[in-house]
């Protein structure tokens, strides 16, 4: 959603799991913008017809399955059945896009990951140089790097110039603190220089608005009265803030109670007002998994191994207890846009949030793609037309 957001078409999507294609399809049928023309494929990527779409595309997004690499999964990596990053590169070869989007979890960049990583990285730069029948994978990336080294590649191969970069979503206006890896790839030939997108927003930015000015308080029209107090841990921050002749550059990070403005209480409303925004209860507080805060970034959303954890997708009301959000406010926190609506139960939706990209950050990842394609494609045609003239 957020790559068409920054205004590409699909000429396929192709998603295995079933819950998140039948919420796909719903929305088509609501006749949704965004998905109304997506032209959906439910099955396993490895038996998708690749022939089917013209070489050279644009760009191809994905999200190989994280479990293999995931803080709460099993740590498999190479050794899991799920570790999608050879169809992935296998894609890349076949299609040869002008560029790549690829995410995935934080848990990729873990220093007991440290050589397969690598080998990720260096796979998608060098996608025609395909792994052998019986050769291992450390193998193959002793051939790669060797390949890599001699520099023969770069002048006539299929290479990439890959840009990886872990990323906090809160840097960029999402209310979560959700931390994944980009893997950013533009075709050799193209000549583009690309880099992440700057974080447009900060937490020493959102202390600001809270501690110093007040801003953000008075936008909530919470009165002093019934404000919390300055954090402890956090007062010689605040008054260097304070101290400071100009307020932060960047924007506030957005919280939860940013993203829940003017959507009611699950509890009161019954899910009427809103789609998907029943309630849904038994949440419960324990070490490790205390919930969200209403005035800092949601903490991540999570899929679960089996079903949503049961401290983790929940918020932290201000007389101290706690409840799960509803399916609506952990799409709210993911920057869904509230007409899209999910299918299936409350734990297959959570299951799809968790794993989903915040539309917003996917659009600023896309939309700086975007940018740097067109101001390519115009140059190429500058290029042409002086010739031409001479």
């Amino acid at each position: 959603m957020g790559v068409s957001l920054a205004g590409f078409e699909s000429l396929a999507v192709v998603e295995w799991d079933k819950w998140a294609c039948d919420t796909i399809r719903e929305n088509q049928k609501r006749d949704f913008p965004l998905v109304r023309d997506w032209p959906l494929w439910e099955g396993d990527v490895r038996a998708f017809d690749w022939s089917s779409i013209p070489e050279g595309i644009d760009l191809l997004a994905g999200g190989p399955p994280c479990q293999p690499f995931s803080m709460g999964g099993k740590h498999k990596a190479f050794g899991d059945n799920r570790d999608m990053f050879p169809a992935t590169v296998e894609v890349v070869r076949n299609l040869r896009p002008k560029s790549f989007i690829i995410e995935n979890v934080k848990g990729l960049t873990r220093a007991s990951f440290a050589n397969y990583y690598q080998y990720i990285l260096t796979q998608l730069e060098f996608p025609e140089v395909a792994r052998k029948a019986n050769e291992s994978w450390m193998e193959h990336f002793k051939r790669l790097q060797a390949e890599k080294t001699s520099g023969a590649l770069h002048l006539s191969g299929l290479t990439y110039n890959v840009v990886p970069t872990l990323v906090t979503a809160a840097d960029y206006g999402i209310p979560q603190k959700r931390e994944r890896v980009f893997i950013v790839g533009f075709r050799s030939d193209l000549g583009i220089k690309w880099s992440f997108p700057q974080p447009t927003h900060s937490f020493d930015a959102l202390l600001y608005s809270q501690w110093v000015t007040g801003d953000y308080w008075e936008r909530h029209g919470i009165s002093k009265k019934y404000r919390p107090e300055m954090p402890k841990r956090l007062e010689g921050k605040i008054h260097k803030l304070a101290a400071l002749s100009l307020p932060p550059d960047e924007k506030p990070w957005r919280t939860v109670r940013d993203a829940l403005v003017e959507i009611p209480d699950p509890r009161l409303c019954k899910g009427r007002d809103f789609l998907n925004h029943n309630f849904q209860d038994g949440a419960k507080a324990y070490p490790g998994h205390t919930g969200s805060p209403l005035d800092l970034p949601a903490k991540t959303l999570k899929a679960g191994d089996h079903g949503v954890p049961g401290g983790e997708n929940m918020m932290v009301l201000e007389d101290g207890d706690v409840r799960y959000f509803s399916a609506r406010e952990s799409a709210r926190l993911q920057t869904f846009p509230d007409g899209y609506v999910f299918h299936g139960s409350w734990t297959e939706i959570m299951r799809q949030l968790g794993n989903a990209v915040p539309v917003a950050l996917g659009r600023r990842v896309a939309a700086s793609i975007a940018e740097r394609l067109a101001e390519s494609e115009l140059s190429m045609l500058a290029r042409l037309r002086e010739r031409n003239v001479a």
